[in-house]
């Protein structure tokens, strides 16, 4: 999770927030070499008296200025794509769960199981035990199986939400009458937080996402003392 004075992104735990930060990387690394081949034309102009009617009239440069930025922009757009197709790509999920936002909370529902289904809502803060973390930590978690390829069906019942988890490197509009599809697979088992990133009300702030990653056994072992209770 986020820590204070934090400057990037939080670690990576699904392989699709793995490939978003490689693209970042890629892609500000372009950005601090124009910026500092910039700079340094503006400051060579600004600090030099001298002139190079070569450089000021030449069909050559030209040429170079039109077409380097071209394939800058091919060298941003191709990975960029790549990464688009990944996120939309959901082959043979292990699980499919269906999130529903409220006002203000989520509800969860296990499509896979009969009767696997609950409300999550943020725990208050005379009410967290030792270790929990404010406006993050809820009720009743969404427990997933680690390494086991995920799909989430998101919605909203009254207004606009968003289900987001930065660490996996998901965010998807709940959208009231219309059902939105999304995958992740989580790499290591942890808790992962995320919070509504939509501004839905005067609550906005306080209906937060907790994501358990478990692995396999121990899902199952949830399943069925959830259903059992």
């Amino acid at each position: 999770m986020a820590y204070p004075s934090q400057l990037g992104f939080q670690d990576a735990a699904s392989p699709i927030m793995e490939e978003l930060m490689h693209f970042h990387d890629h892609a500000l690394m372009i950005v601090i070499l124009i910026s500092t081949l910039v700079f340094y034309i503006i400051m060579s102009t600004l600090t030099t008296k001298l002139t190079n009617t070569h450089a000021t009239d030449a069909q050559m440069i030209e040429i170079i200025w039109t077409v380097l930025p071209a394939i800058i922009l091919i060298l941003i757009a191709l990975p960029s794509l790549r990464i688009l197709y990944l996120m939309d790509e959901i082959n043979n999920p292990y699980l499919t769960i269906k999130a529903l936002g409220h006002q203000w909370y989520w509800s969860y529902e296990y499509s896979d199981y009969k009767d696997l289904s609950f409300d999550s809502y943020m725990i208050q803060t005379q009410e967290l035990e030792k270790g929990f973390f404010r406006l993050l930590d809820v009720g009743n978690r969404m427990v997933v199986p680690m390494e086991s390829p995920i799909r989430m069906l998101i919605s909203s019942e009254d207004v606009l939400h968003s289900w987001a988890i930065p660490a996996l490197g998901v965010k998807t509009d709940a959208i009231p009458g219309r059902l939105n599809q999304t995958s992740f697979t989580t790499t290591h088992p942890g808790l992962f937080y995320g919070q509504c990133s939509e501004i839905c009300g005067s609550n906005h702030s306080f209906m937060p996402i907790t994501v358990e990653s478990c692995p396999i056994n121990h899902f199952e072992n949830w399943v069925t003392q959830t259903l059992a209770s």
